[in-house]
């Protein structure tokens, strides 16, 4: 399996105050026999893995047919710049996270979430379970054999300062994430970034025992694998959209349901990962996906007070200055 990657691509967002030319995305409408068909295209940021196989299901199950969309869903890889794709209206949907839609509308970029795949953030730390740590917070004072772990995360990010301000940095060696298991493998005084599908099944699979603790357990809980929208192309096509969630929700239930079709679909696209680990990485994200407001409103729901707090925390993060207007940065499909 290829871990290598930056889930999450905030030092590209840099370059959004540049975005200039924004339009709608032509449609391209197909007359079945009785309904009009809409072409969308959802750009994926990242290769087709189990994060993506609701979407994949929605297709396969015929659910985006059924709702009047044939929806294209076009994988991603490293440094794939969907926001901007979205930005730009390149394409009508993307796969980013809250924090990026926050801080793209906070330098001006008018982009919106629709849908969101998890409530929970994947985004975790990976140990040795034998270290025997209660929580998070324990990671940033455990000593091996009289030395402090080192902890490999991804500098600059959200996360990464988040919790250098709530635990502090003094007891634990920080290095840069480089991708893989394999320094982890090597040694149980390594801890490292990794999402609860991914870096932890591999490292399974290769004989060690991780735990995970996730940053949202910390208190930073980012809608992640959130699909954004232009805003005003989802103020536009407000049936469109409804139709997208829709439909979405239906292929996400059948994932979780039973993920084999979609693993099968996605493991022709992506022959790095073998179906065990496709079957593996499911089961792993399902816990993530379900939530009390999900039960309430439906898969991929989101809340204002869930916004307003990842908002408020990238404010005092310094990452944005001003906080911009919550509701303007998501669409409460119902």
């Amino acid at each position: 399996m290829t871990i290598k990657r930056k889930r999450y691509c905030l030092a590209l967002l840099v370059t959004l105050v540049g975005l200039a030319g924004c339009r709608d995305h032509d449609h391209d409408h197909a007359h079945g026999s009785n309904a009009q068909v809409t072409k969308l295209t959802l750009a994926l940021n990242w290769v087709p893995e189990p994060e993506f196989g609701g979407f994949y299901a929605a297709q396969l199950s015929g659910a985006y047919a059924k709702h009047g969309l044939d929806v294209t869903l076009q994988p991603g890889g490293a440094g794939k710049p969907t926001m901007q794709m979205v930005g730009k209206g390149q394409v009508e949907l993307g796969v980013v996270s809250a924090d990026e839609i926050l801080i793209g509308r906070a330098r001006g970029i008018d982009v919106v979430g629709v849908f969101t795949v998890y409530q929970t953030c994947p985004q975790g730390i990976m140990v040795h379970r034998e270290l025997g740590l209660a929580n998070i917070g324990d990671v940033f004072a455990a000593r091996t054999e009289g030395s402090p772990l080192t902890i490999a995360m991804e500098p600059g990010l959200p996360y990464v300062n988040y919790l250098k301000g709530r635990y502090g940095f003094d007891h634990v060696k920080v290095v840069p994430y480089s991708g893989g298991v394999v320094p982890f493998l090597a040694s149980k005084s390594f801890a490292q970034q990794c999402f609860v599908f991914a870096e932890p099944v591999s490292a399974r699979q290769q004989g060690a025992d991780p735990q995970v603790f996730l940053v949202a357990d910390a208190g930073y809980n980012p809608y992640t694998a959130a699909v954004a929208a232009r805003g005003d192309y989802a103020k536009k096509h407000p049936e469109l959209i409804k139709a997208f969630v829709a439909a979405t929700q239906e292929g996400w239930q059948a994932y979780l349901d039973d993920p084999k079709p979609a693993n099968e679909a996605m493991g022709k696209l992506n022959a790095n990962m073998d179906a065990r680990t496709f079957a593996q990485g499911a089961q792993a994200q399902a816990a993530l996906i379900v939530s009390e407001d999900t039960k309430a409103s439906g898969l991929g729901v989101m809340t204002k007070e869930r916004w307003t707090t990842l908002a408020q925390q990238l404010v005092e993060l310094k990452v944005i200055e001003t906080m911009p207007a919550v509701e303007e940065c998501f669409v409460e499909v119902r």
